[in-house]
């Protein structure tokens, strides 16, 4: 680490920098979210960041953030690092679990208050899309995509796919998104943008190394550790997945040839038991040729 920062995407600095500074998280929500100007977070607090089910044999949660503001909206923020096959349905089951927990049995569902769930992935998940970056779902018709069910609102962030200019109107979420992408333990300086900003500037001395425990820079180290650990499982998974898929593949197309092949030998009039021992296939396999 020869840099002055350490990286804002680790579990660590994540939650010091959004779970600890209601003012950075709400800029950051303002910044991202789908939020018309009327609809612009004015306030927020904390929520526990553990959501756990109402009956005790079913699963748990924990979020980085989670948070509630005077309208009683909730909002839900992950940083995750790697796309996997369950991450959208962890995030659907997360802010599921938040609209069923509104209500007590004897409540009006006229409380229930609106779910935003922003998910800032390193790394590629949405392979059909190679140019967006930012995707935005909610509960729309399928005809009608103006007409929209309120109350979830789900929206993805690939990271590495971030280009400044693709959003240039949006100055505080082009910063936001340029701390998130341009610091890391080798940055000796900050781009002068990101330190002319009142917010991005805070975050950015929130995430210095200086200003770190012994204990918070162990606990950084360790969280690298399990991505380094991660990535390599995800390789091993990835590369098996390809050998088998080769294996089943090369036994497929000799299998075929070998039908291919005992057609041949069965229209010449050879008999079964000959053919049986050229190409592997039992006497009741080529019968039913």
């Amino acid at each position: 680490m020869k840099g002055k920062y350490l990286s804002p995407k680790a579990d660590l600095t994540f939650k010091l920098v959004f779970g600890e500074h209601k003012d950075l998280a709400m800029s950051l929500l303002n910044a991202l979210l789908p939020l018309a100007e009327d609809e612009q977070i004015t306030s927020l607090e904390y929520a526990t960041p553990e959501m756990i089910p109402e009956n005790p044999a079913k699963k748990d949660s924990i979020v980085d953030v989670r948070c509630t503001d005077a309208k009683g909206r909730q909002f839900i923020v992950e940083m995750q690092m790697y796309w996997n096959q369950y991450f959208q349905k962890r995030v659907l089951l997360n802010a599921s679990k938040a609209i069923v927990r509104q209500l007590n049995k004897r409540e009006d569902y006229s409380l229930i208050q609106p779910v935003y769930c922003l998910n800032l992935v390193n790394d590629i998940g949405f392979q059909s899309a190679p140019e967006e970056f930012y995707h935005d779902y909610a509960i729309v018709n399928m005809e009608h995509s103006d007409r929209i069910i309120e109350g979830l609102r789900f929206v993805f962030i690939e990271l590495p796919k971030f280009q400044p200019k693709n959003i240039a109107e949006k100055k505080m979420a082009v910063l936001w998104l340029r701390f998130l992408t341009e610091i890391s333990e080798d940055t000796q300086e900050a781009p002068i943008e990101l330190l002319e900003n009142e917010a991005t500037r805070k975050a950015l001395s929130i995430v210095e190394k200086s200003a770190m425990s012994e204990g918070q820079l162990y606990a950084y180290e360790k969280f690298w550790d399990a991505v380094i650990n991660e990535e390599v499982l995800l390789k091993g998974s990835f590369d098996r997945g390809v050998s088998e898929g080769e294996a089943i593949g090369i036994a497929k197309g000799e299998a075929k040839a070998n039908r291919k092949n005992a057609q041949n030998l069965k229209s010449l009039g050879i008999d079964i038991e000959t053919i049986s021992k050229a190409t592997s296939l039992t006497a009741e396999e080529i019968e039913a040729l």
